[in-house]
């Protein structure tokens, strides 16, 4: 999961909803990720036991690897690191980043969610996260959100840090736009792909065109 080219401005990052049918879900997985351009899958189970999160890192990841997309696991880096997963991603009330990266390695990847905090994101960079997350920026029914963010944040991480910036929150194919040009470097999105009428791979294909859109956008002004 490395940090978007200039050319690429922007990537998406999925994340599974909090319960699934495993078998159902790897095929929509399988689908999604014939869509387009995707960057990373994180795997986000609640109120599951260790068991479960194991059995869908078996049965997940093998799909994600095959397309070359990076797989995370959300608040364990424990189960990250048994698993072989490619990184975790942390909040500020699971473990804290440098007992994440001790415990996955310094070849993984370690996210960290900053909610709307300037100086949360700051920290996280400055002692080695490989991206912040910030969110979130629209209402969401996926989680209850603990802060709301504004582009205004995204713009000023753009142009101070070279640190990749995560969008998360309610994000849609048509809201999507102000945080590519604002300068997100990912797209976090969870109802946005699985929860299309169309399907997945329609919904991955349309937040492409959404992006490259954007990018293009902001490119000629």
């Amino acid at each position: 999961m490395d940090a978007p080219d200039a050319a690429e401005a922007c990537r998406l990052y999925l994340i599974t909803p909090p319960r699934l049918n495993l078998e159902a879900f790897a095929e929509e997985l399988e689908a999604a990720l014939s869509g387009g351009d995707v960057a990373c899958l994180q795997l986000r189970l609640k109120d599951v036991n260790d068991d479960a999160v194991r059995q869908a890192t078996e049965r997940l990841m093998p799909i994600c690897h095959a397309h070359d997309v990076a797989f995370l696991i959300n608040d364990r880096p424990d189960l990250a690191a048994e698993l072989r997963a490619d990184g975790v991603h942390v909040g500020q009330e699971d473990a804290s980043y440098r007992e994440a990266r001790k415990l996955v390695g310094e070849d993984a990847i370690v996210g960290v969610t900053c909610h709307d905090s300037k100086h949360l994101a700051i920290t996280a960079a400055e002692q080695g996260a490989d991206y912040v997350a910030f969110g979130a920026f629209f209402p969401t029914d996926t989680k209850k959100p603990k802060s709301r963010a504004t582009v205004e944040i995204l713009e000023w991480w753009a142009e101070l840090m070279e640190v990749p910036a995560v969008a998360i929150g309610g994000i849609t194919v048509e809201n999507c736009g102000p945080l590519v040009t604002a300068g997100a470097d990912f797209l976090a999105v969870v109802g946005g792909v699985w929860n299309l009428k169309d399907g997945p791979k329609s919904a991955v294909s349309a937040f492409n065109q959404a992006i490259a859109a954007a990018v293009a956008s902001r490119q000629a002004n």
